[in-house]
């Protein structure tokens, strides 16, 4: 669980997955992985993948299951974590507050500080997503001042957005030295 390396050796980064039991994190997982869809199980625990692409930084994700009684030991995937993507089922505008209050105590955490994120409007395919506007502020991101953030919207379904996602992830990672807050 080091840190971005990129002095001769092969640079790796500590990806940590987070959000509300399904808002479809393992899908979207699968989906980077290039894996044909399949119907997925709710996590219990975690899921670890590597996530390699030529020429850029290797990836370890960790998918961390999202039921109520699991987001307790969401704080024992942070230590050493280089990025937090953090997914939330864009159609689900009632648990919306629940996922607010779930990524800011996630943020809050002393080991959280400096990390960039990355917040995955999934399911945006569905006719009644909300749109990105209304999540970036229902989530209070633009409070996030001293932290380097990005909202992208996707579907694990169809993969639209999954590009632009992973570009976002290399820049955040890229970047991850100038978001640090010194204390």
């Amino acid at each position: 669980m080091g840190p971005v390396n990129s002095r001769g050796h092969k640079a790796e980064a500590q990806v940590v997955m987070m959000g509300l039991d399904s808002a479809g994190k393992t899908t979207l997982l699968y989906k980077l992985k290039g894996y044909q869809l399949v119907e997925t199980l709710p996590t219990v625990g975690f899921n670890v993948e590597p996530l390699e692409e030529p020429g850029h930084v290797s990836l370890t994700v960790w998918d961390v299951g999202g039921q109520g009684q699991l987001r307790e030991s969401w704080k024992d995937y942070l230590e050493g974590t280089d990025i937090l993507v953090f997914v939330l089922d864009s159609t689900d505008g009632a648990r919306l507050p629940e996922a607010a209050a779930e990524l800011t105590e996630v943020l809050d955490d002393l080991h959280m500080a400096g990390v960039p994120l990355l917040v995955l409007a999934n399911k945006q395919e569905a006719p009644h997503a909300l749109p990105l506007p209304e999540i970036r502020d229902r989530l209070g991101l633009p409070g996030c001042q001293w932290r380097c953030w990005e909202l992208r919207a996707c579907s694990a379904l169809t993969g639209e957005g999954l590009p632009e996602a992973l570009e976002s992830l290399r820049r955040l990672l890229k970047f991850r030295s100038s978001c640090s807050v010194s204390s």
